[in-house]
């Protein structure tokens, strides 16, 4: 085992986990952190612990397309164990609960001291195993008839969410070492890229770990941007394409159910270019409102949320003497209604996404070594969001004077979110700053030269700059 191995087991003890093993077990159809959770649980019982992990998988993980054998099992046998996740909506009228599968559509009344023990249902939902039982008899919740009850529920997830965990294990390591362990801990080996494509890497998570960023990745297919996103995280929604509702995203005015920007961390455009609207003007209208201010209304409701919005696209790329770039016009990438400069400059940074490698196989490209367990992980970014470094950046970092306001506000949100990942202990030397503070003004100026592009009279071609003060 290497040094760097011994030591992220040294430093990080239970929290230590051999990233090899999701994918060597054939795993990957749950999400990273559920995967590795049901591992660490398994191995405890020693023998052939894989085959029974292999077991209890098989026996109770359902895919979408199998929903109605789900519901034929409740028919039949009356009670049904799957692993999925749980998201609970609360009828006040009634004071029922009501637990939403929504893979599987399926909607059961959940009893409260489930709700209690659980209370993240209330927010971003869980995953774990669900016992599903059906009862005589229907009720009406939520403008929905109910005949099914959640009898028990165990969760998967990590019992500590405290990032001090993992800001006392970062001083163990260098920021190398350290980059090398985030890294493996998303899943990827950091021996395939280079000191600047793990950059880009972690840059994608800095839509978890600081509030209302708002990012954008272009690049060829099969680099691992939805990987990522959907492996690491239980408080991100990936959103792949299709039709995209103000019920769905906002607010549901019919059941009184929040949408996905008041409920996760971020929230992915998965194949931005796929994405309609069924209603354009009030979707941008609220979409552009909420990515400049952090909130908005729908009906008589007003939601403040800090959730972060990611949009990603597939571009052609082609290899020249300066690596691959793009081919085609970025602006085409997005749907129509997005097309606009008003839009774009809302945008914070936007990732070279054609300069990361295409994963090919697991055994080249997915994580050989150790790692932080991604559902700690998952849970100390989601604290870090509580508090920004912006403050910190603005008292260390001067900026030219041809910085526009979203300018700055993009800057400093990047530059916060890369040192909290980075430096979770908040301890870094000026060299370390400037590093960080110019790769994060590097995302933002792409922004800029591609408002110049589409809008030149009202964005001329300017070049930020920024300094770090002695």
């Amino acid at each position: 085992m290497s040094e760097l191995n011994n030591k992220v087991k040294r430093c990080f003890g239970d929290y230590a986990v051999d990233k090899r093993l999701a994918y060597e077990l054939e795993l990957a159809k749950l999400p990273r952190y559920v995967a590795e959770f049901l591992i660490s649980e398994f191995m405890t019982l020693g023998g052939d612990w894989e085959g029974k992990l292999r077991s209890f998988i098989r026996e109770r993980y359902y895919e979408p397309e199998e929903k109605e054998v789900v519901k034929h099992k409740l028919v039949t046998e009356g009670v049904v164990e799957l692993i999925d996740e749980l998201r609970v909506y609360v009828d006040v009228e009634t004071g029922a609960h009501i637990g939403v599968i929504h893979a599987l559509d399926i909607w059961a009344e959940v009893p409260v001291d489930i709700v209690e023990r659980n209370r993240a249902t209330l927010t971003t939902g869980m995953w774990g195993l669900i016992t599903l039982q059906r009862w005589e008899g229907v009720r009406e919740i939520l403008g929905r008839p109910v005949s099914v009850v959640v009898t028990d529920f165990k969760p998967f997830q990590a019992p500590d969410t405290d990032p001090k965990i993992l800001e006392e294990g970062r001083g163990c390591f260098t920021l190398e070492e350290w980059v090398e362990v985030l890294i493996n801990t998303i899943g990827l080996d950091p021996a395939v890229y280079s000191p600047r494509q793990r950059l880009l890497l972690l840059a994608r998570l800095v839509s978890l770990v600081e509030g209302n960023v708002n990012m954008a990745e272009f690049g060829p297919r099969q680099t691992g941007k939805t990987y990522l996103y959907r492996n690491v995280s239980n408080y991100v929604r990936i959103i792949s394409g299709g039709v995209i509702s103000p019920a769905a995203l906002f607010y549901n005015l019919r059941t009184k159910v929040p949408g996905e920007l008041a409920l996760k961390d971020a929230v992915v455009f998965d194949e931005v270019s796929k994405v309609r609207f069924p209603n354009p003007d009030e979707m941008m209208g609220k979409l552009k409102d909420y990515m400049e201010s952090g909130h908005y209304e729908r009906g008589d409701k007003k939601v403040v949320s800090d959730a972060s919005l990611v949009f990603m696209g597939n571009v052609s790329v082609e290899l020249t003497s300066e690596g691959y770039v793009p081919v085609e016009d970025l602006t085409y990438v997005l749907p129509e209604p997005m097309r606009d400069s008003a839009f774009i400059d809302r945008i914070h940074g936007l990732l070279p996404g054609w300069e990361l490698p295409k994963i090919s196989q697991s055994k080249y490209h997915l994580s050989k070594g150790y790692g932080v367990a991604s559902d700690y992980f998952a849970e100390a970014l989601h604290g870090m969001r509580k508090e920004s470094l912006s403050g910190l950046v603005g008292r260390h970092v001067e900026l030219s004077e041809n910085f526009k306001i979203r300018d700055e506000k993009s800057f400093k949100r990047i530059t916060s979110g890369l040192l909290k990942l980075l430096f979770p202990d908040k301890t870094f030397d000026k060299k370390e700053l400037k590093t960080i503070a110019e790769f994060a003004l590097e995302l933002r100026q792409r922004v800029r030269d591609w408002l110049h592009k589409i809008a030149p009279g009202e964005f001329p071609r300017e070049v930020l700059s920024v300094r770090v003060l002695p």
